[in-house]
């Protein structure tokens, strides 16, 4: 039985204007992303990869096409829209890890709970809980700055499950990471694929990351050029 589709892109365009030239950064993009599956955007610098991210993200809209949500078309969205739709089933983790300095690492997976009127109790329980999911238990109250770069970007992902989103996209999420961590954080990520269930859409130009992947979606200049099944 063919598992329920989570995301759904259709014909999506993406021009930006510079000035009077437009630039086409998607050129009618057609993708579906099913529950559990691990899939990883890959192409050069250019490619239209972090267009692409954003719009799968809800960031942005498309200049034309549709882009459908759990079967919600979201392409015509308002940003407040975007955002509500984003904070509940989007986790999002980054390359630059966008912790913030001043807090814990508890404090930092309690931030977006507050977003969704959670109760401090209740912030505090799933925040501990998350942070010992990534086996960072002994961490609770350690800034950033006392984290190596793996643990932190441990952070990172226990930040993005703090409400529980369906979808956990990653922005070239080893870019920071020396080659032993970045290992260990795509094994990580897989077993946390096929563990908890999670969606996991990574975008990358990084062959060893995109492996981890059940497949791979090929970019170049803003069109999908091939599908690369994994495993």
């Amino acid at each position: 039985m063919k598992k329920n589709i989570v995301i759904k892109l259709e014909n999506v365009w993406k021009i930006y204007k510079m000035g009077e030239v437009k630039v086409p950064a998607l050129q009618g993009i057609n993708l579906i992303i099913r529950e559990d599956e691990f899939v990883a955007i890959m192409g050069p610098s250019g490619s239209g990869k972090s267009t692409m991210m954003n719009m799968i993200g809800c960031l942005d809209v498309p200049t034309r096409g549709a882009i459908y949500l759990d079967n919600q078309n979201i392409a015509h969205l308002s940003e407040s829209d975007l955002a509500q739709i984003r904070g509940k089933r989007i986790g999002f983790i980054f390359q630059q890890f966008n912790l913030i300095n001043t807090l814990t690492a508890l404090e930092n997976v309690m931030l977006p709970m507050i977003f969704q009127n959670k109760q401090r109790e209740e912030r505090i329980k799933k925040a501990s809980e998350l942070l010992e999911l990534v086996d960072l238990s002994d961490r609770l109250h350690h800034k950033p700055t006392e984290l190596s770069g793996g643990q932190q970007q441990r952070v990172a992902i226990a930040r993005a499950l703090a409400n529980d989103p369906e979808v956990i996209l990653a922005d070239e999420p080893t870019g920071n990471l020396d080659s032993k961590s970045g290992h260990k954080f795509m094994d990580f990520l897989k077993d946390f694929n096929r563990k908890q269930g999670k969606t996991i859409i990574v975008v990358t130009h990084d062959k060893m990351v995109a492996s981890h992947a059940q497949r791979i979606e090929l970019l170049r200049d803003g069109r999908i050029i091939r599908t690369i099944k994994n495993h």
